[in-house]
């Protein structure tokens, strides 16, 4: 029959089928790289793979299209695709950065065991002690809170935030002459303590926290600052009159509300 002889050719060996053309040799490198691929990455798991809605594969990191994953695979196997690797390495470790690029978490997480939140069951509010206090140097009025948390867990600590009338989402419209102290501790509710929106002093010895694991006790003491109390506290005789108001607070379930929102 006629055509050419591939087996005669000139170079070929006996029995070897003669010399691959171009084509052949590449479709052979292709595929050999593609196997070579597939023994190390898991397309899955590769944060630079993405299908597109055509059918397409795509490289996030090369910017580049590859008609099937064969080709993507032989793509990450390249030069061009080692070098954005390296080059993307070395900017995350001048920037302080250690990513895994496979989980794309920081290296130091990978093997850490993640903290998960427990839908813990509220056991309702702790219970609470509120005493009424003044300076009796600079005739601040204060507050002193004491609230029981029994069955607190052994690791928490009870919290607590000030929060602005706006900020809250319990009482409705807001208003605006009056804030709120939210102290948390699980499995207890949030409780909520409506104050007078005055600002409070945060001067070593006003304001102080303690907690004591022994009797389960949270202790927090304020006192409100004026500016007229602050101006006439150490002038005998223009010191101005204290007048206690039973309306200073009253207790609000925040069962509810986040304690950081």
């Amino acid at each position: 029959m006629g055509g050419f002889d591939q087996q005669n050719r000139v170079g070929s060996k006996f029995g070897g089928g003669g010399v691959a053309g171009h084509s052949a040799t590449n479709a052979d490198r292709r595929e050999r790289l593609r196997r070579l691929a597939l023994e190390t990455i898991d397309l899955e798991k590769d944060p630079y793979f993405f299908k597109n809605h055509v059918g397409s594969f795509e490289c996030r990191l090369c910017l580049t299209v590859h008609q099937n994953d064969g080709s993507y695979l032989a793509h990450t196997q390249g030069r061009k695709h080692q070098t954005n690797l390296s080059r993307r390495a070395a900017k995350e470790q001048r920037e302080g950065k250690n990513i895994d690029r496979i989980t794309n978490l920081p290296a130091g997480m990978i093997g850490q065991q993640i903290a998960v939140k427990k839908n813990l069951l509220k056991v309702g509010r702790p219970g609470y002690k509120i005493t009424k206090c003044r300076d009796p140097v600079t005739r601040q009025q204060g507050l002193l809170f004491q609230l029981q948390y029994p069955e607190i867990g052994t690791e928490i600590h009870p919290r607590y935030r000030f929060m602005s009338a706006f900020e809250q989402k319990v009482e409705q419209p807001p208003d605006k002459d009056y804030q709120y102290l939210l102290v948390a501790a699980e499995p207890y509710e949030t409780v909520g303590f409506k104050l007078q929106a005055r600002e409070v002093d945060r001067t070593p010895g006003k304001f102080w926290t303690h907690y004591d694991k022994d009797t389960k006790e949270f202790f927090l003491q304020l006192f409100f600052k004026t500016e007229r109390e602050q101006r006439y506290a150490g002038v005998p005789g223009l010191a101005p009159s204290i007048q206690w108001k039973c309306a200073w607070f009253s207790v609000i379930s925040f069962a509810k509300c986040s304690l950081w929102e």
